[in-house]
């Protein structure tokens, strides 16, 4: 029968008389899975994490036992790392990442997993305790995580052991997948909600901190094993995840044939071990259990996806937003793990060197070599049978919090005062005990200042939830030294050390650069550059200053948060040793992309032109434009292409001798292609007047460039003449088109715009025809003033009724689809109307006729020019005949006037007063 013998016989009998056969199963073996842990000859030492009272257990079996091997449960990769947490202020947490897939669907790149680290968790002890200790070695026995996510379901996403984490709180994790040591919470919905119903608890925290930490805090080691084994088989048993407790039994094989193959490997006695794993995995019934099992377990080989390792930040907010654990759960734990070590007088193991607050362990030698283990007596029946101990209240500690989340309320906006004090107190005493308890824990006090405190609106940024949480452990958050960091995070601190600021503190720090008295501020300029654009921009902001194509700023003003973003600027050293190489990669990793277009391309070559400055890269990317923009087969990006191609080209003329030979490749592909298709543009209803525009502006703008590198005018010409739009807006477009090729005259497209505003069937769609002519003011500027003369004779033509509902469809079509056109036509209204209200009265619009004056059309009806270019043509007509004939007009001259009265004095003689003024003005 064993130790545990009178217990099981207890428990099958209570059964069968409350619950029948199959309850009776669950509670026998459950006490079979703790015999059955207990007799394994290697030490399993059952573990939840960030469990304060693991780690007080743990820190008291280490110092009795001194294990010589350690066995953790952790991806046994991640190894090399541990040894770098000497460099880090708790809490971090060590991460794998793969950007690089081989053997893995590309659409789960990259691929992130992290394992959190806290002092207040048995695995940092354990780890602490064999790094800091000579002799004793430390053994990572779980899978690798390139098998994380192979055991992972074949679906669009890897989900493992816990979805990933969304919200601000997960950002230090950012998407990485979380793993850990001991999940312990029930898999069935059912038994949880029962648990936290009859605890009078609100969530899992809660009830994990009254009924098994708070009891086990102070248990011998007999007792913790014994009943972290037993809630680990109960979860187990109830699991109803069968998917879930298969991979886990994936694990538990894995774990245990790493560790026979070490003790075959090393000799070691088993003795002298210790297995640190999860309570769910100590309770494991999988025939690879134990030492001496022989049953064979296959371990895939890994993929060949290049993982890179390293440490990132943690915190406590983060780690219970990856782990859906309660909102301030591990900063309370933190405090109970602190106040534990106080009470008990425990000097728990730190690494040296760490920063920390603590003392590192002083080092016992160890002891002498122990004999046989005992048998394990029976703990379970004495700890399940009597109630727990009720801490007595402490009022002083009570009170402190009272006191202190009334000042931190009030510093946070609430008008709290000494009653709302005296209030949470008695509050938190009164549902400690509807609770049960005699001790309110930090959870009643946080209820009992949420319903003092908090009135209907929170003042500040933090309602007193989130006060509590900050009074009781804070929100705390580690960092990774210098040492530990990655070779491109240590190169860009050491460049940007000429600034004077301590880049490893979380707060925001304002740099000032003054590049023309300090030039050799500039390569730190040239880097926040870079790391602007590769970081979060939250992380590194300017504030005055920009950097565009030919222009520089004199000062700068940055607001730096390096430290606060220090995971990104880790994982940013994953992809290379300089910051230089890592945004080259990007560039060419968007170019060569399979959803890469010509206007990411010429994105990309804007940014190597600004930021790396290298002509070589640049023209590289600039070929691969080409070629992008070659197999398009549509006009979507044409826009983005005609503003980029501009600006580059602008660039280039102002600051090379000559346009690199992308760019001429660029233009004749560019003119070529977009000619092909702009008749099928023009009737598309997928492309809209805006992509219609912007071809037509790329036509346009580079032709002179086109023509003087070989393409055909006529091909131009051909696609204008071979497009018929049907929709009002192409069809001003074409006109538009067709004007600046001279197949339209500006009279002749003014006479067209009469019909229309006369054409009552005609009028509601006017708005489109005026969209259309306001698009083709990109490839047809000299067409503004055309513009605002349509806009105003319809305007100043239309009656009220049909002008009124007109309106609003004017203005929201311009402005969602000619933005960007509208300071354009508000410049040219503003220089055709006038400036002041007085002028309106006298005004006349310059398209209107003007009468000639009377005395000049009396005296003079016609003449011709006269002076000494009036002469020169004259005396040579040839170049002025065979121009006329180019544009089809009749070469006639006119006889030039003898009489010594030109137009001019004519006018001076009809208009005295300016003359008149002039001579005033002069004397």
């Amino acid at each position: 029968m064993g130790a545990f013998g009178p217990l099981r016989e207890q428990l099958a009998q209570a059964a069968r008389e409350f619950g029948g056969d199959a309850v009776s199963a669950v509670l026998t073996g459950m006490v079979d899975d703790v015999d059955r842990a207990l007799r394994e000859e290697l030490e399993i030492f059952p573990v939840c994490h960030h469990s304060p009272a693991s780690a007080l257990a743990m820190v008291r079996r280490l110092r009795d036992k001194q294990p010589k091997v350690i066995y953790l449960e952790l991806c046994e990769d991640l190894q090399p790392l541990l040894t770098e947490l000497r460099n880090c202020r708790l809490p971090v947490a060590v991460q794998a990442f793969a950007t690089h897939l081989d053997g893995f669907p590309k659409e789960w790149a990259p691929l992130s997993v992290v394992a959190p680290i806290t002092e207040a968790s048995a695995e940092y002890q354990a780890i602490a305790y064999a790094l800091e200790t000579p002799g004793v070695e430390l053994v990572l026995v779980d899978r690798s995580t390139d098998h994380v996510f192979q055991w992972a379901e074949k679906e669009d996403t890897p989900e493992g052991e816990h979805a990933r984490p969304q919200g601000e709180e997960a950002g230090l994790h950012g998407d990485a997948l979380g793993v850990e040591i001991g999940d312990l919470r029930p898999r069935f919905a059912e038994l949880e909600e029962h648990l936290l119903h009859h605890g009078k608890v609100r969530h899992w925290s809660e009830w994990w901190d009254q009924y098994v930490e708070q009891p086990l805090s102070g248990a011998d080691h007999d007792t913790y094993r014994q009943v972290m084994t037993l809630i680990g088989s109960l979860f187990r048993r109830l699991s109803r995840d069968p998917a879930r407790l298969a991979a886990d039994e994936d694990r538990e094989r894995y774990m245990w044939t790493r560790m026979r193959e070490h003790l075959a490997a090393t000799g070691a006695d088993p003795a002298d071990c210790l297995y640190v794993c999860g309570a769910f995995h100590a309770a494991s019934d999988v025939e690879q259990f134990g030492v001496h099992s022989t049953a064979p377990f296959a371990i895939s080989p890994r993929t060949g996806t290049t993982w890179l390792y390293g440490l990132i930040p943690s915190s406590h907010s983060a780690i219970e937003a990856q782990f859906g654990l309660a909102s301030g759960s591990v900063s309370i734990a933190a405090a109970t793990w602190a106040k534990a070590v106080k009470r008990d007088r425990l000097t728990p193991y730190r690494l040296a060197g760490q920063k920390s607050t603590g003392k590192a362990a002083a080092r016992k030698p160890a002891p002498a070599p122990a004999g046989d283990p005992a048998p394990a007596a029976d703990r379970l029946t004495g700890f399940l049978s009597r109630p727990p101990t009720l801490d007595a209240l402490d009022e002083a500690e009570l009170l402190g919090w009272c006191v202190d989340i009334v000042r931190l309320a009030r510093r946070n906006g609430y008008l709290a005062s000494t009653a709302d004090a005296i209030a949470v107190f008695e509050t938190s005493i009164l549902l400690a005990g509807m609770r049960g308890r005699a001790r309110p824990t930090p959870y009643d006090f946080q209820d009992a200042a949420v319903t003092c405190i908090e009135k209907d609106v929170v003042p500040g940024r933090r309602d007193v939830a989130r006060l509590c949480e900050i009074l009781l452990g804070s929100d705390r958050v580690g960092a990774v030294g210098y040492d530990a960091l990655p070779p491109l995070a240590r190169n860009v601190l050491d460049r940007l050390a000429p600034l004077g600021l301590d880049l490893e503190k979380r707060t925001i720090q304002r740099a000032l650069l003054d590049l023309h008295a300090d030039p050799e501020l500039r390569p730190c300029s040239d880097l926040l550059w870079m790391l602007r654009y590769l970081l979060p921009p939250e992380a590194v902001r300017p504030i005055m200053g920009e950097r565009r194509l030919g222009e520089r700023s004199i000062q700068e003003s940055w607001d730096l948060a390096l430290g606060k973003h220090q995971r990104s600027l880790i994982e940013l050293g994953y992809d290379g040793v300089t910051v230089e190489q890592v945004l080259e990669q990007r560039l060419r990793r968007r170019v060569w992309a399979p959803e890469a277009t010509a206007a990411v391309a010429l994105a990309a070559v804007e940014d190597a032109v600004l930021y790396l400055g290298s002509r070589r890269f640049a023209d590289e990317l600039g070929a691969r434009a080409v070629e992008l923009l070659s197999a398009e087969r549509s006009a979507d990006d044409a826009p983005e292409v005609l503003r980029r191609i501009r600006r580059l080209l602008a660039y280039y003329r102002a600051n090379e001798p000559e346009l690199p030979a992308w760019c001429e490749e660029f233009a004749t592909a560019g003119y070529a292609h977009y000619c092909t298709l702009l008749p099928t543009a023009f009737v598309d209803d997928d492309t809209g007047v805006r992509q219609v525009g912007a071809m037509l502006g790329f036509l346009f703008s580079m032709e002179s460039l086109a023509l003087a590198l070989g393409c055909d005018r006529a091909q131009l010409e051909l696609a204008v003449r071979q497009s018929h739009p049907e929709a009002p807006a192409k069809v001003a477009l074409l006109w538009a088109a067709r004007t600046q090729l001279g197949l339209l005259t500006v009279a002749e497209l003014r006479e067209r715009c009469e019909e229309l505003l006369g054409n009552p069937l005609v009028v509601p769609s006017f708005p489109q025809y005026i969209m259309g002519f306001v698009q083709a003011m990109e490839p047809v500027p000299a067409l503004s003033g055309f513009v605002v003369e349509v806009i105003s004779k319809a305007f100043g033509r239309l009656p009220d009724p049909v002008l009124l509902p007109w309106l609003p469809k004017l203005i929201t079509t311009l402005r969602n689809e000619a933005a960007e056109l509208m300071p354009a036509l508000v410049r040219e209204a503003g220089r055709t109307f006038p400036g002041s209200l007085a002028e309106v009265d006298s005004w006349t619009p310059p398209w209107s006729p003007r009468p000639a004056p009377a005395a000049v059309a009396a005296s003079r009806p016609a003449a011709a020019p006269a002076g000494p270019a009036a002469e020169l043509l004259s005396a040579h007509r040839t170049t002025c005949d065979a121009v006329a004939v180019l544009l089809g007009c009749e070469p006639t001259w006119h006889v030039a006037d003898a009489s010594p009265a030109s137009p001019a004095a004519l006018l001076l003689t009809a208009h005295p007063e300016p003359a008149q003024a002039l001579a005033a003005l002069l004397t």
